[in-house]
């Protein structure tokens, strides 16, 4: 079985392997708005719908972080205390899960170019 690099999503087959690209493409689409899945040319041409992948989550990354960084200060007056730390808990858990669905994204991404994992020894 081929080997797949830390942080590849468990919902798509290795490189390589029959129907990787056709399951890539529907766990990459699982990552952008779905209104993009009415673009035929996202389904015919993979590689184009990673790149557009890779800036829907880098672009949700940035928005998340903006908030984090402007939270505590725009809404201190506006929300209690224990509501704002709470809020910037799960934020702080969603960016964590951005970020590794942001390392997938460009794994599978890199694949579609024909960039294959080589384990180090």
């Amino acid at each position: 079985m081929a080997r797949v690099p830390a942080g590849w999503p468990a919902e798509v087959p290795p490189p390589d392997a029959p129907g990787w690209e056709r399951r890539a493409s529907g766990w990459l689409f699982d990552q952008c708005p779905a209104d993009l899945r009415v673009h035929d040319v996202l389904k015919r041409h993979p590689l184009v719908l990673a790149y557009v992948a890779v800036g829907q989550v880098d672009g949700a990354l940035g928005g998340l972080q903006a908030a984090l960084a402007s939270m505590r200060a725009d809404l201190r007056d506006a929300v209690p205390p224990d509501a704002l730390a709470e809020a910037l808990d799960a934020l702080q858990q969603e960016q964590a899960q951005l970020e590794a669905t942001r390392r997938s994204v460009r794994l599978v991404a890199e694949a579609l170019r024909g960039v294959r994992y080589r384990p180090r020894l």
